[in-house]
């Protein structure tokens, strides 16, 4: 479509969908001057993170972009955040869902809609997106999700291999902080300030709520679109990133929906694929209005023609904690080849098996150049040179290869082990050992030792036996040049990403090998993409720079080890409305080597909100200890109106220990 061809718009802050229960929902619109009289599909952004302030950098640069090119654009506030009246009570609730659904119907209706509707999202949006497919809203023709998940116990930010993520308690001080805002009185008027503590009476303790479940019962199977991907009808995209946390749905879903389905996966964070690092970018609006086009119009686009499965396959760099590009090639429906290296003898990995008896005793905090689970804020996140945690693990190194190793997939290891201890965790990481001994990690997964043959129903380890155990690690796509080395690490602890177990355990490795998907080697593009595109930025004053710290300190007198990460978002100023907008997220992680019990985390929040004479601030503090028994979270919630503060909530949880 040429920009002579594009739509007027009309934008519209406040428009009201009152749901059936009367909870009125605020909505962001962007909408053709024109679609009363020629009907436009529906583009549904569904979010707690706030349209007036929370995503409007890219807000900006997308919708205004789909709605000049015949679609309306509704960024919607969920029920309890935002502008949105009523009280949220966790994520991806039946009631959150049901909402969802409720809109779709009330946008299908309206005079400016065609009748179809298509939902899109990224993380939160990615993971609703997905779960209100699966309930199938007749309106509801296709979607897009990106960094998502299918499984919400297995791969989301609470529980990894059955292990507790510190994200977990990361997480839910995030969304601790963000739900507590108020309400702008621009739109909601006068009764701003009764919402706002009815919102922060009824604010849950999240990390808490999550903890309560350390086992796949039937809170996570909700949601989790896993438990029936033929449930799912929309057509469906799904795109992520080698650099988010969320590497395994995009396969995941190309593999088992019955629907249209394609997956992209680039180098990208946790971030939209048009303005994300680390580079290339691609033009997402593009694709995706094509994507809308050819299932929400019916105009044949071409999408059929499309690569089912395309992955940005990373050369193999030096390992740094930031990267602004990553060389590579795409490649299109790549199909790996298994290809099988033993653990042998002498820390060698190669084709020979062989019968081990290696010790894993790692120090509490193997782990520290692990990087940030969700690379998403204001770095540096990512995963440093492993040397510092390789130095703690049992490793196996192949020889320098003689040719270059394409990786795509999820590499599985396997071992036979034996523990001291009934319970326990490994992490596995496979690592590219550059000739001067810099290791960069590939690819990594971890595992709950107890969960080694259920997520649902774990159970001890017998001691002094062996046990076989299988762990599949992050799908990458991955190449490994000649003359550099693989390296396969196992450590029993994996600081600060997951929780240590109550007792240090000691496993002895008896054998074990390495299945590694493989593709060959392509020189060049197998698809391309347009250029990134996107509409005019969001038009703010700064008012206080954004700028972040990462700091490691050893207590030299108690031994123990923190690292300290400080972001501050900085604050603005909208031009348009004059909301003003600001936010500081602290977390320090702290352990001794030699004590798993000694671990502990704790965040502070600072987020702010005001215009003029109208200034508001709400501090969140969280933290959370253990014993060999039981989990011990502390928090508080504090608000202020013009430095005066008018409310303060404390909350107390004690949560057993149930074989983690």
């Amino acid at each position: 479509m040429s920009k002579t061809d594009l739509r007027d718009i009309v934008e519209t802050a406040d428009m009201g969908i009152t749901l059936s229960d009367g909870c009125r929902l605020s909505a962001r619109t962007w909408i053709p001057a024109d679609a009363g009289d020629a009907p436009v599909p529906v583009i549904l952004e569904y979010l707690p993170y706030r349209k007036r302030d929370g995503t409007c950098a890219r807000d900006a640069l997308t919708h205004p972009w789909f709605a000049k090119r015949g679609y309306a654009c509704l960024r919607v506030d969920m029920r309890g955040n935002g502008d949105s009246d009523g009280l949220m009570e966790d994520e991806y609730t039946a009631q959150e869902l049901s909402d969802a659904c409720e809109v779709i119907a009330w946008a299908a209706k309206q005079p400016w809609c065609n009748g179809n509707v298509g939902m899109m999202g990224i993380s939160w949006g990615g993971f609703n997106g997905l779960q209100v497919a699966a309930l199938r809203p007749p309106a509801l023709k296709a979607i897009i999700t990106l960094c998502s998940t299918a499984d919400r116990f297995a791969d989301d930010i609470h529980y990894k291999g059955g292990c507790l993520l510190n994200e977990n308690l990361g997480w839910g001080s995030t969304m601790w902080a963000y739900s507590s805002r108020p309400p702008d009185p621009a739109l909601v008027g006068d009764k701003w300030r009764e919402m706002w503590m009815q919102r922060l009476e009824a604010e849950p303790f999240l990390a808490a709520t999550w903890l309560r479940h350390q086992h796949r019962d039937t809170y996570w199977q909700h949601g989790s679109v896993c438990e029936d991907f033929s449930a799912i009808q929309a057509a469906t995209l799904a795109i992520g990133g080698w650099g988010d946390s969320y590497k395994n749905t995009v396969p995941t879903l190309v593999e088992n929906l019955s629907a249209p389905v394609q997956g992209i996966v680039g180098p990208w964070v946790h971030k939209y694929p048009h303005f994300a690092v680390p580079e290339p970018r691609i033009g997402f609006l593009q694709v995706a209005e094509r994507w809308w086009a050819q299932w929400l119009k019916g105009e044949e686009r071409g999408v059929a023609d499309d690569p089912a499965y395309t992955v940005w396959m990373m050369d193999g760099v030096r390992p740094a904690t930031w990267y602004t590009e990553r060389p590579g090639r795409w490649l299109a429906d790549p199909a790996p080849k298994p290809q099988r290296l033993h653990l042998g003898a002498a820390g060698r990995l190669g084709p020979t098996p062989a019968p081990l008896d290696v010790l894993v005793a790692s120090p509490q905090d193997t782990g520290a150049a692990s990087g940030e689970y969700c690379a998403i804020w204001l770095g540096p996140e990512m995963p440093g040179d492993q040397r510092v945690d390789d130095a703690k693990s049992a490793c196996w190194d192949s020889l320098p290869l003689e040719r270059g190793v394409d990786i795509s997939g999820a590499p599985r290891v396997t071992l036979r082990l034996q523990s001291d201890k009934p319970l326990g965790q490994v992490a596995i990481r496979l690592n590219h050992v550059h000739p001067d001994g810099a290791a960069t990690r590939i690819t990594y997964g971890v595992l709950n030792l107890a969960h080694r043959d259920s997520h649902a129903t774990p159970s001890p380890l017998p001691m002094g036996e062996t046990v076989e155990i299988a762990l599949e690690l992050d799908h990458i796509a991955y190449r490994v040049p000649a003359g550099h080395r693989l390296r396969v690490a196992v450590s029993n602890t994996y600081w600060p990403l997951i929780w240590p177990a109550p007792e240090a355990a000691t496993l002895t490795v008896k054998s074990g090998h390495l299945d590694l998907p493989t593709v060959e080697a392509v020189e060049a593009d197998q698809r391309s993409f347009p250029e990134p595109d996107a509409a005019t930025p969001w038009q703010t004053e700064e008012l206080r720079p954004a700028q972040n710290a990462r700091r490691v300190v050893t207590d030299m007198g108690t031994g123990e080890i923190t690292l300290e990460i400080v972001d501050d978002f900085g604050a603005r100023r909208d031009k348009d409305h004059g909301l003003e907008s600001g936010g500081v997220a602290r977390e320090w992680w702290t352990i001794h080597p030699d004590d798993p019990l000694s671990a502990r985390g704790r965040t502070h929040w600072t987020e702010t909100n005001g215009r003029g004479d109208w200034q508001t601030r709400t501090e969140t503090h969280a933290e959370m200890w253990s014993d060999a028994t039981t989990f011990y979270l502390r928090g508080e919630l504090i608000a202020y109106e013009n430095d005066r503060e008018v409310y303060r909530r404390p909350v107390t949880e004690d949560i057993p220990r149930d074989m983690l």
